[in-house]
């Protein structure tokens, strides 16, 4: 049972260094009453959202927790409870931390960019740690107790991905449906109708859009990865029936990815996404190494490369296709002269012709990591994958917080080399929530396949699919259409919560006389409830899709059209999501 120490005490560990990294930050300067007046409002806005909507998940959750009560036992409730309260923390935690270091991050920015540079990844390194060191203590605290007290059943396991998977659909949409729409809603009134700037002080949707950049792509993006990591972990366990390896990959990772974050640091290019790299790079390479010592073969060894590799080369794609001075988005620049229609119509071809490269890597490594060790080298590789989130979700986290940081520069009248510094690290942020999306959907992809595998071995050994069975091809069609049913939602919703939050700009901008002279201050806290409500209102029927599909087929028309309908979701689900991720960022 060493193992299982090893990995609590790598989980303990990414905990203990998000809390020093939290004193450090909280002691850092804030910077002035103007300053401090601004981030405290985003902090308010961004805590009262998640308020809200972990509200709205906690009465599913009793309710879902009680029917596995009932059918599946005491355990597997526990573990659900477990699995989404871990995943909400740790978002909700890592979020309030981020929502504190960007103020210190615009006031660091009086120091230089190596100063900034710092505070932004160190606040976003907390969210990080805490995803990955939640997840990997939430999977090593159920395994003890299963195996302890529950005489090996393995099925709390699941329930536990259930859990954190349940927070993640609503943490992701509904934060994502909130960010957008205040970033659409915010942008439309007052770049285009009223012709001020962005995050200008007198336009009433400024706090809320600063808020929207930290509960998508801050608690968002942890909720996700921290579902992702425990299904791909859970996976690897039912699969190979042993919980050794993927439990010390995590926890070799998470030390990997302690020891990469002293590696972000500013060269002689002053290359800020060059800085963040090295973290990456740092962290993988020591993996790699500690990998090649835990590793019962040589063959499984190379499927843990391969993981790695899915990881780099989805960093390398992504950033050709989202970078502003590739090919792709200089073609977008250049359509963009001759108006807004072939400005949409480049971006529709750059958004299609991006998911090729990853599909083609996604499947070599597919193939790559069977050929090396059957169905669980698939498994190993995506835990490989999924073990570097810490790392990962850092380099993410830290674009909301250089986007507020800029935000509260500009808000405040800060001198224009502070300006400077924040808009060079809000430019990068932009191009890391791209990079770290691309990663999340291929590591989902590989997770997906992992536990395709593991469903087809709990259905029987001798159960096959095949598309000679009318019920196959039924699942398998209806399955492709869910991903295009679920954008389409996803996607009115934004334009609901955007049209929501248009009417209250305008009606401040009508009623409030001294707005734009700037001697009447906005009310930012109606616009901010105003499309809190309208994105937990607008999530409910998109978030019903994932949950309710595939209980609806599996009953309906069994396991089989069951099995169809999660390879269609799968394959449509990797492109549309792709698709999506670098068109938009391009």
């Amino acid at each position: 049972m060493n193992f299982l120490l090893a990995a609590s005490f790598a989980g303990l560990a990414a905990i203990i260094y998000g809390a020093v990294q939290t004193v450090r930050i909280l002691k850092l300067p804030k910077g002035t009453p103007d300053m401090v007046a601004i981030s405290d409002a985003i902090a308010e806005g961004a805590q009262a959202y998640l308020k809200r909507q972990y509200k709205v998940v906690g009465v599913i959750s009793i309710v879902i927790a009680a029917v596995l009560f009932f059918t599946l036992g005491k355990m597997s409730a526990l573990t659900f409870i477990i699995g989404a309260v871990f995943s909400a923390l740790a978002g909700f935690v890592g979020m309030n931390v981020a929502v504190r270091a960007n103020v210190r991050t615009s006031e660091a920015a009086k120091k230089g960019l190596q100063k900034a540079l710092t505070v932004a990844f160190d606040g976003g390194s907390v969210t990080g740690l805490l995803v990955s060191g939640m997840a990997l203590l939430a999977v090593t605290g159920t395994y003890f107790l299963i195996t302890g007290y529950d005489n090996g059943n393995l099925i709390p396991l699941v329930a536990l991905g259930f859990g954190g998977s349940l927070i993640s659909v609503f943490a992701r949409l509904g934060g994502g449906i909130y960010t957008k729409g205040a970033d659409v809603g915010t942008d439309m009134v007052g770049k285009v109708e009223a012709g001020i700037p962005e995050d200008d002080p007198r336009n009433p949707g400024v706090i809320a859009d600063l808020v929207g950049d930290n509960v998508g792509d801050d608690a968002g993006m942890a909720a996700d990865l921290f579902e992702t990591y425990v299904v791909t972990l859970v996976a690897a366990i039912l699969i190979g029936k042993s919980a050794s390896l993927p439990l010390a990959i995590g926890g070799a990772a998470i030390i990997a990815s302690i020891f990469g974050t002293f590696f972000v640091r500013l060269g002689k290019k002053k290359e800020i996404m060059l800085a963040l790299y090295k973290g990456l790079a740092a962290a993988s390479i020591l993996a790699a190494i500690i990998f090649y010592f835990i590793s019962p073969s040589l063959n499984i060894y190379f499927t843990t490369l391969i993981g790695i590799v899915v990881t780099f080369g989805m960093v390398v794609i992504t950033e050709y296709f989202t970078s502003k001075g590739s090919a792709p988005v200089q073609n977008i620049a250049e359509a963009s002269t001759t108006g807004h229609g072939t400005n949409i119509i480049a971006g529709l071809a750059n958004s299609m012709k991006s998911t090729f490269a990853p599909i083609i890597l996604i499947s070599a490594a597919t193939l790559g990591a069977f050929a090396l060790a059957g169905l669980y080298g698939i498994a190993i590789a995506a835990m490989s994958m999924l073990s570097l989130t810490g790392i990962v979700v850092a380099i993410d986290a830290f674009g909301p917080i250089t986007d507020n940081a800029g935000g509260i520069a500009e808000m405040t009248n800060q001198p224009e080399k502070v300006r400077d510094v924040t808009d060079a690290l809000d430019a990068v942020g932009n191009t890391t929530k791209a990079v770290t999306k691309g990663y999340a959907i291929a590591s989902a992809g590989l997770a997906a396949l992992v536990l395709f595998a593991s469903f087809t071995e709990a259905i029987g050994i001798n159960f096959t699919f095949s598309l000679s069975d009318p019920k196959v091809l039924v699942g398998l069609i209806i399955g492709a259409s869910l991903p295009y049913v679920f954008a389409a939602y996803a996607m009115e919703a934004v334009g609901h919560a955007a049209k929501s939050i248009v009417e209250e700009i305008r009606r401040q901008f009508r009623e409030i006389k001294g707005i734009m002279k700037g001697i009447a201050k906005p009310e930012y806290g109606k616009a901010v409830d105003i499309v809190t409500k309208a994105a937990l209102k607008e999530m409910i029927l998109p978030a019903a899709i994932p949950v309710v599909a595939p209980i609806l087929i599996g009953v309906v028309l069994g396991p089989s059209a069951l099995g169809g309908l999660l390879m269609g979701t799968i394959v449509t689900g990797l492109f549309v999501g792709i698709s999506m991720t670098t068109g938009g960022a391009a």
